[in-house]
């Protein structure tokens, strides 16, 4: 067996746990546990958007108080795999009559759906621009022919302001190192807006690497930046971007969570060494935020400075998908 065949296997095995907590994160909100009171949820206020994962709640989309993340949770009727939010306006990736089909809707500040769209594969990722404008997912899937059956991921981007629809990644043209670039290989996943309309980065897999990839959507190309970089988030000022980073570049050993200075290059380690399977999200210009799981189908939004001082810190219990209104 080859190295980067066991680097393979090592990946997919990864990549079927992931899969395996989604299915089990659907389960959770449907096992005939008394469900908690429903309250007034919207996209307004100083508050954090998030996806419960308490008993009686799972998988209802959920909000508290930015000034008090552990206090009272306002928790809605809607259940979603993902959510995420930004000006007004959510994703939420959900099942669609069982757990066999999934669907993206676009949500407004009421929570009321506005848009749904077939997803082939299960949800894993989510994101809004932050004009509210642009949505990108993620979704693992099989039956790609490289890969032996087992899963791959693939991204989507949906902008509202063209209506352009691009249901994968894939079909972009490629450049790798300033050269032209074809692989029966290419994986993408978690999409991340810049302010310009047609610009975003994301994550794409070739042979052993993970890339950070710039891309544009009017010129339906990629490029790549950066290897070992997973699951990108942008700053709100744009100028950094957090990420997961595979330990001494293998995910078999696991993620930690670190920012990268697009000028500079420079990357800086964040407190947290734990282990972090999520796509970050900047709760604020300081502050990244992430869920940890605990097993079960619960998990945690922890939060770390951006700039690797201090230490992790419990924000939300029993949640998880966060974003900042």
């Amino acid at each position: 067996m080859t190295t980067r065949t066991r680097i393979w296997i090592a990946i997919a095995g990864v990549l079927a746990l992931a899969v395996t907590a989604v299915v089990y994160i659907g389960l959770s909100g449907t096992r005939g546990q008394a469900a908690s009171a429903t309250s007034v949820v919207t996209l307004d206020g100083q508050r954090l958007l998030f996806r419960s994962t308490a008993d009686g709640e799972a998988g209802r989309v959920a909000t508290v108080a930015t000034s008090d993340p552990g206090g009272a949770r306002s928790v809605s009727a809607l259940s979603c795999a993902r959510v995420y939010a930004a000006s007004g306006t959510g994703i939420c990736l959900r099942a669609e009559g069982g757990l066999s089909t999934y669907q993206l809707v676009v949500l407004d500040k009421q929570l009321s759906v506005t848009r749904e769209i077939p997803l082939v594969g299960l949800p894993n990722r989510a994101r809004v621009s932050a004009d509210g404008k642009r949505f990108g997912w993620t979704v693992f899937v099989t039956g790609d022919s490289y890969n032996g059956g087992r899963f791959s991921t693939r991204a989507g981007v949906l902008d509202s302001t063209s209506d352009l629809l691009e249901g994968t990644l894939e079909d972009f043209t490629v450049t790798v190192d300033g050269k032209p670039y074809q692989a029966a290989d290419l994986n993408f996943w978690g999409v991340t807006f810049t302010s310009q309309q047609n610009r975003f980065y994301a994550t794409m897999s070739t042979g052993t690497h993970r890339y950070l990839v710039e891309g544009d959507l009017a010129a339906r190309t990629v490029r790549t930046l950066r290897d070992n970089v997973e699951c990108p988030s942008l700053s709100p000022d744009e100028k950094r971007i957090a990420y997961k980073a595979a330990i001494d570049g293998d995910p078999a050993k696991g993620w930690r969570v670190s920012v990268l200075d697009l000028a500079t290059g420079a990357i800086t380690p964040l407190a947290e060494t734990r282990s972090v399977d999520d796509q970050p999200a900047w709760l604020d210009a300081q502050t990244i935020g992430y869920a940890i799981p605990r097993g079960g189908g619960h998990s945690d939004v922890w939060s770390v400075p951006s700039d690797g001082t201090g230490a992790p810190r419990l924000l939300i219990p029993e949640a998880e998908s966060p974003s900042a209104l």
